[in-house]
C-alpha cells in the first residue's frame, strides 16, 4: 500500500513508519522537515507547512492517509479537504481527552465530547486541547465521510517519547535506591505502549476499518502498585517502593501528572474514569498488548542513550523527591 504519514519523525509517527516499512508498504512524510530530518533516508518525504502550503501534496494519490500531527481544527480542514480527493482512507490521530466527562468509569466512544464556548479559539493548551481535538474530529468526519477511522488513544508511552511522564518512572526505577510511590496502590492505571499503537493502526490501514475506537490498555486490569512493582523488577529489583498518601502529597504541592506522572489523588473526582476506559471495542479489533516488563525495558534503554544534562519536563527531582520522603518518615514515627 501507498501510506502518507502527516508528521512521522517523532514518537508516534516514526513507529508507525517503522512498522508500516517492516510490512513492506510504500511511505510518505509531510512534515516541515526541522525535526530528525536524516531519519528514514530511503523513503519519499514532501516539506511544507499543514497551516501554510500544501503545494507540495497535491497531485498525489495513497491508499491511506496517517494524521499524527493535527491539533487544531482550521489546519486539520484544510488538509482532509485536499486530500478527500487524494485518499481512500484517512486515519486521524485523536485522544481520549475530548470527552467531555471522565468522572465515571466505563466510558465508550458514544460518550459525548467536549465542546469549545468559543470556536473561533486555536490556542492549543490544557484547557483547550481535549475539545480542539474533537473539533478537529468532526472536520475529518465531514471531509472524508465513511472514509474515515478516528482513534482516541490513551497516554501513549515506550521509546522516543519526549513527554517523559512514563520514562521519568523507567529511569527512576532503573536507579534504584528509595523511591516515592504516589497514592492508593490498588488504584488502576490505564496507558498504551507506542509499538502496539502503531502495529494496530497499521493493520486497521491494511483492512481499511473505518469508525472511531478508544485505544488503550491493558486488557486486564492493572494497579498503579503492579505496574511500578514490574518495572523494578524488569530494571532494578533491589529498588524499594515507598507508597505516600494523597493528602500528604497535596500538602507538599506535588503536582499529580507532572510532579508524578500517572498519579491522580481520589479527590480529583473529574478524573475518577480516566484510567477506567472502555477500550472493548478496539481489543476486538485486535489491539493487543505487550507485557508492561517490556515497555520499561525498552524505554530505558533509549532513556540510558539521551544526554545526561537532560532537561525533564516531568517528574520530581531527586533532592525534592528525597525531602519529602524524609517528611513522610516522620510522620511514620510519630
Amino acid at each position: 500500500m501507498r501510506i502518507l504519514i502527516l508528521g512521522g519523525t517523532v514518537f508516534l509517527g516514526r513507529a508507525l513508519v517503522d512498522v508500516a516499512l517492516e510490512q513492506g508498504h510504500e511511505i510518505t512524510l509531510f512534515n516541515r522537515g526541522r525535526t530528525n530530518p536524516n531519519l528514514f533516508p530511503g523513503i519519499e518525504k514532501r516539506y511544507g507547512t499543514r497551516d501554510g502550503d500544501l503545494v507540495e501534496l497535491e497531485g498525489g494519490h495513497w491508499d491511506a492517509v496517517l494524521d499524527t500531527s493535527g491539533y487544531v481544527p482550521a489546519v486539520v480542514r484544510k488538509s482532509a479537504h485536499l486530500l478527500a480527493r487524494q485518499t481512500d482512507h484517512y486515519v486521524f490521530i485523536s485522544t481520549l481527552s475530548v470527552y467531555a466527562d471522565v468522572s465515571e468509569p466505563d466510558i465508550d466512544e458514544n460518550a459525548p465530547v467536549a465542546r469549545l464556548a468559543d470556536e473561533s479559539v486555536s490556542e492549543v493548551n490544557g484547557d483547550t486541547y481535549g475539545p480542539l481535538k474533537a473539533a478537529c474530529e468532526r472536520e475529518v468526519i465531514e471531509s472524508m465521510l465513511d472514509r474515515a477511522l478516528i482513534v482516541r488513544p490513551g497516554l501513549i508511552v515506550g521509546p522516543y517519547d519526549q513527554s517523559d511522564r512514563f520514562t521519568y518512572w523507567a529511569h527512576r526505577l532503573a536507579r534504584g535506591g528509595e523511591i516515592l510511590a504516589p497514592g492508593r496502590p490498588d488504584r488502576e492505571i490505564q496507558y498504551i505502549d507506542v509499538r502496539d499503537l502503531a502495529e494496530w493502526l497499521v493493520r486497521m490501514v491494511e483492512n481499511q476499518v473505518t469508525g472511531v475506537f478508544n485505544a488503550v490498555g491493558p486488557a486486564v486490569p492493572l494497579t498503579m502498585k503492579q505496574l511500578l512493582e514490574a518495572g523494578r523488577k524488569a530494571l532494578n529489583k533491589h529498588s524499594v517502593l515507598t507508597w505516600v498518601e494523597d493528602e500528604f502529597l497535596l500538602k507538599k504541592h506535588v503536582d499529580p501528572w507532572i510532579d508524578l506522572p500517572l498519579w491522580l489523588p481520589d479527590s480529583d473526582h473529574e478524573s475518577n474514569g480516566l484510567f477506567r476506559i472502555n477500550a472493548r471495542k478496539a481489543w476486538n479489533a485486535g489491539l493487543v498488548f505487550r507485557p508492561v516488563e517490556e515497555t520499561f525495558k525498552a524505554t530505558s534503554d533509549w532513556d540510558a542513550g539521551r544526554p545526561g544534562n537532560h532537561d525533564w519536563k516531568a517528574g520530581l527531582s531527586i533532592d525534592r523527591e528525597n525531602d519529602i520522603l524524609r517528611s513522610w518518615h516522620l510522620t511514620q514515627q510519630t
